[in-house]
């Protein structure tokens, strides 16, 4: 974190790369109404431009997402989980011969916590289906960093070496959004977010299959001492041969390499971290101009400030006066992801 004129960091805490991305984004996940469908049913869901998931916690269904991703009709069987950029309308259901229905219409339909539907709905004929979605919520950094870092459709699967986890959280994220107990929103939101740090590892742990990013970067272990370095001292002035020395490579390689992966060479990478930490304290701190160039490896605000707006296209004044004058403006949550 930044704080005073100083990017601290405990002594004894090692750089991790992700979290410290993570915080940036202000990564919050927020959880819908679950379902129960039972019998045929099959329903349409907008798109939400929102970072989603959703998850089969009982009984099996698929998800369409159109022949646009070409990811095909996935299966979902009880424990798996799909992440989605929510740029594209889907289908969802477990029937090809029932009309498909607004699922906007069907989950504010809902008395409870709970949707229910499905042809079977009324005298309890039919397979069961319970499930259970959300959305993340994001800044613009968060946004930018994470959207472009995901593919546009990852299924997780309950056979992952991962399953055990996911399945305990998607059970006891069903049992807390299904209750009214004393501080159940919180623990749902909690377990929510879990389901998702949980999500992204396993994406990190198939990182061939991750678009070149950031996110690869952090899951390439060649490079991964680098990255450290960057993260746990972004105000020093890192030549490339000590980057290249740390992750054990020569110069070339190790250059070659952390393109291959990040998308961008290793001095860039480390500009562009420098200017997400600075955007962080230009919306939250209040420290001086000077100050902030200082403890991010600048000798002045003037060369600060034109490092900012090559990288953001506004100088740092004007950000923080623009970010902080539509701070408390939010995107109203979409009711329908489960």
């Amino acid at each position: 974190m930044l704080e005073g004129t100083e990017y601290l960091r405990d002594s004894t805490e090692m750089a991790d790369p992700l979290a410290d991305t993570l915080a940036l984004t202000e990564a919050h996940c927020h959880v819908s109404l679950g379902f129960e469908a039972i019998g045929e049913w099959a329903l349409r869901y907008p798109a939400t431009r929102r970072l989603k998931f959703t998850a089969a916690v009982e009984g099996t269904c698929w998800i369409d997402f159109g022949a646009e991703l070409r990811t095909g009709r996935i299966e979902l069987g009880p424990g798996d989980v799909v992440l989605f950029d929510g740029r594209h309308e889907f289908v969802k259901g477990n029937s090809d011969t029932v009309p498909v229905g607004d699922a906007v219409e069907a989950f504010g339909a809902a008395d409870g916590p709970i949707a229910r539907f499905g042809s079977g709905v009324e005298n309890g004929v039919g397979p069961k289906v319970v499930g259970i979605g959300g959305h993340v919520s994001l800044n613009r950094t968060g946004e930018e960093l994470l959207m472009r870092a995901l593919p546009p459709v990852i299924h997780l699967r309950a056979t992952d070496e991962r399953a055990a986890a996911f399945r305990w959280l998607l059970d006891r994220l069903l049992r807390e959004a299904s209750t009214t107990a004393p501080g159940a929103s919180l623990a749902t939101d909690d377990l929510a977010h879990l389901l998702f740090l949980e999500a992204l590892r396993a994406c990190l742990a198939e990182a061939e299959s991750l678009p070149v990013g950031w996110l690869r970067a952090i899951a390439d272990e060649r490079i991964a001492p680098a990255l450290e370095l960057m993260h746990d001292q972004p105000g020093r002035a890192w030549q490339l041969e000590e980057l290249a020395q740390a992750a054990a490579m020569s110069r070339t390689t190790f250059a070659e390499r952390f393109r291959s992966v990040a998308g961008v060479p290793p001095l860039t990478y480390l500009l562009n971290w420098r200017m997400r930490l600075a955007e962080r304290a230009l919306r939250d701190d209040d420290q001086p101009m000077a100050a902030l160039a200082r403890s991010l490896g600048y000798t002045s605000d003037s060369a600060f400030s034109n490092a900012f707006k090559r990288v953001n296209g506004v100088a740092p004044r004007r950000y923080r006066q623009a970010v902080r004058a539509t701070r408390g403006t939010n995107d109203p949550d979409d009711a329908v992801t489960a």
